[in-house]
């Protein structure tokens, strides 16, 4: 663990109106010891590792098994920052029961707390799950898991009644316990009159400035994803610089400098 006092649900949800939040999606060991030494306040081992780590189409493909693997390796960094794992596909949809069923075995695995996508429609799970014992981030927008049913991945809240419908599901999350929501690829305004109308936390992704806190994914962050969302920005470029280093490998093995003569 790095130093300082450690991050939990509830000191994250102190942080609306004091400080921006700052969280990275990471999905490994690695990538967690690297965003916990940049002191980031969490850590989201995200459902998009589907694309991001195991080259699927979409997060439909990631299963509960496969977050517990990596919630697993993520808590074995002892990162300060808090520790959310996605609720992915599948895991929570069902009934309340299978929703708490699976919050738990994330937090076995070593998650803090859970997120889960939905509105209104899920508040229900959102609740039971709080009532567990686990604290749950929300997650309203662009919910990729139900890309089918918005037609593609597209920019949520530009009628009149879209945006109703996300402060809608935004005031239903908190009411239902929730302790902080991730805003997706929304528009900026939309964001802006939910975080200034919930009481906790709003962390954006596309979805503009005006919220409480941004996350991006550290692949995204470093240069490491090939097709980064248009919203991302880029403060490194660690793919070419990874590819410089194993093709000078390559051509000291080939070359035979690489090992050294004795």
């Amino acid at each position: 663990m790095r130093e300082g006092k450690k991050v939990t649900a509830r000191r994250l949800a102190k942080k609306k109106g004091a400080e921006p939040i700052v969280m990275v999606t990471a999905y490994d060991y690695p990538t967690a010891l690297i965003a916990d030494e940049a002191r980031v306040d969490a850590i989201l081992v995200g459902d998009s590792l589907a694309m991001v780590v195991l080259g699927l189409e979409s997060t439909h493909g990631v299963s509960l098994g496969d977050m517990l693997h990596h919630i697993r390796a993520v808590a074995r960094a002892k990162p300060r920052a808090l520790v959310v794992g996605d609720m992915p596909f599948g895991s929570y949809e069902p009934s309340p029961r299978v929703a708490v069923e699976s919050a738990i075995a994330m937090v076995r695995a070593g998650a803090e707390a859970v997120k889960l996508e939905g509105g209104s429609e899920y508040a229900d799970r959102v609740r039971e799950i709080v009532r567990a014992g686990v604290p749950v981030m929300g997650h309203i927008g662009l919910t990729p898991q139900r890309y089918l049913r918005l037609g593609g991945y597209k920019r949520q809240g530009k009628t009149r009644s879209d945006a109703e419908r996300l402060l809608e599901d935004a005031l239903a999350l908190e009411d239902a316990g929730a302790f902080s929501i991730v805003i997706e690829f929304t528009v900026p305004e939309v964001a802006k009159a939910i975080t200034e109308k919930v009481g906790v936390p709003t962390i954006c992704i596309g979805s503009g400035p005006y919220c409480d806190g941004q996350v991006l994914v550290f692949h995204d962050i470093v240069g490491l994803s090939r097709n980064p969302p248009p919203f991302a920005k880029k403060y490194a470029d660690a793919y070419n610089i990874l590819v410089e280093a194993v093709r000078a490998y390559a051509d000291d093995v080939r070359s035979q400098r690489f090992p050294p003569k004795p």
